[in-house]
C-alpha cells in the first residue's frame, strides 16, 4: 500500500507536492488499511484525492497515477481513457460511495 510519502512524490511529478488537507488522506489510508481488497483501498484513496483535493494543484492527475500504480502493482490490464473519465465522473457528480467508486475502477481494469 502506498503511504502519504509515496503519494506526495506522485504529486510532484504534476504539481508542487503541497498538501492542504493532509487528514483526509491520512483517514482513506486508515481506511483501505481495514481492507483485505486492493480495489477498495484504491477506492479510498481515489475518493480522498479526488473529491477532497488533498493537494493545492493536480489532484485528477495524481488520481489517476495511483490508480495507474495500484493496478499495475497488481499486474492487471487497464484502459487509461476508463481510467480518466471516471476520475472525472467522480469529480463532477460527486460521486463519494466506496461501493460506486469500487465499480466504476473495477470497469476499467481486467
Amino acid at each position: 500500500m502506498l503511504s502519504v510519502k509515496d503519494i506526495v512524490e506522485i504529486n510532484k511529478d504534476f504539481s508542487n507536492g503541497n498538501l492542504i488537507n493532509k487528514s483526509s488522506l491520512e483517514f482513506a489510508l486508515s481506511s483501505a488499511r481495514k481492507s483485505k481488497d486492493w480495489v477498495t483501498q484504491l477506492a479510498y484513496l481515489v475518493r480522498s484525492i479526488a473529491l477532497d483535493h488533498v493537494f493545492e494543484e493536480g489532484n485528477k492527475r495524481t488520481a489517476v497515477a495511483v490508480m495507474l500504480a495500484y493496478v499495475e502493482a497488481h499486474k492487471k490490464g487497464y484502459d487509461i481513457n476508463k481510467l480518466e473519465k471516471l476520475t472525472i465522473r467522480i469529480i463532477t457528480k460527486q460521486i463519494s460511495d466506496i461501493a460506486k467508486i469500487r465499480r466504476l475502477i473495477k470497469d476499467g481494469i481486467w
